[in-house]
């Protein structure tokens, strides 16, 4: 049996707060206990479990925060996990005009049981991407998938690549130069961690396996390079299969968006 208590206090003590090299043109900034991430698409409010304040003075935080990104005119996303303190964070978050978006599992493999050889079916080639044009053609399948504009998303995964390569592996699995899925896995210095992301796939190519090649050739690499811990926060689609790739919730997680009045609601990745 896993010990699911075990693994969440190494992932509440690990990978609260981001570690590595930080993107060109982003800035991380300390308002108290959170930690505000500022010049993605989306700002990003990253706290410790416990907040550490209550009441009156919880909601002065919140609203800093967002007051903070309205003034930028950008959106703000603030992640909670179920377990956080204090348990009234997230109707105070409701109150300052923060909108929950669906819950997702948090999910923690080990990375030396979940690593195998990629299955692909035939015709599908598996390949490790970071140029400019590579990543336009993963935003705009996300953009197709997801029904809404992530556009952004090449930026975003440009600014990484940049900021250190070696703390980003961005795949693709393609036939006839069409990317059909896509997934990204970010290291985290310092930790046991390695976060699975981005993963997408066009709907006449579900089924097929590709999900689950991307997660068994991430886990090999990620095993390789020493990383002994791999966490995804998985939608009620892909939950399912990284549990039977050998995942186990470890518990859920979900974020709340406050976003500029007149502005379209961003999906986070």
């Amino acid at each position: 049996m896993v010990d699911t208590a075990a693994l969440l206090a190494v992932y509440d003590a690990q990978i609260r707060m981001p570690t590595g090299a930080v993107p060109s043109g982003v800035t991380h900034e300390h308002d108290g206990p959170l930690l505000r991430i500022v010049g993605e698409h989306v700002g990003r409010i990253r706290p410790p479990r416990d907040v550490g304040v209550t009441g009156a003075e919880l909601d002065r935080l919140i609203a800093r925060q967002r007051d903070y990104f309205k003034a930028r005119g950008q959106g703000v996303e603030w992640k909670v996990r179920a377990h956080d303190l204090p348990t009234d964070l997230p109707e105070r978050l409701i109150a300052a005009g923060f909108v929950p978006e669906s819950p997702s599992s948090v999910l923690v493999g080990f990375a030396d049981e979940v690593a195998a050889e990629p299955v692909l079916p035939d015709g599908v080639l598996l390949r490790q991407v970071s140029e400019a044009e590579d990543l336009r053609r993963i935003a705009d399948l996300q953009t197709e998938v997801f029904g809404v504009d992530v556009s952004w998303a090449a930026d975003h995964l440009l600014a990484h690549v940049s900021a250190d390569p070696g703390q980003i592996t961005i795949l693709v699995a393609e036939a006839d130069e069409r990317v059909l899925c896509t997934a990204w896995s970010i290291y985290s210095p310092g930790t046991d961690f390695v976060a699975f992301l981005g993963g997408a796939t066009l709907p006449d190519w579900r089924g097929r396996g590709l999900y689950r090649a991307m997660i068994a050739a991430r886990a090999r690499e990620a095993a390789a390079r020493g990383f002994r811990l791999l966490h995804v926060d998985a939608s009620p689609h892909s939950a399912p299969i990284l549990r039977r790739c050998g995942f186990h919730e470890i518990t859920t997680s979900r974020h709340y968006q406050w976003t500029p009045p007149n502005q379209p609601d961003a999906p986070v990745t």
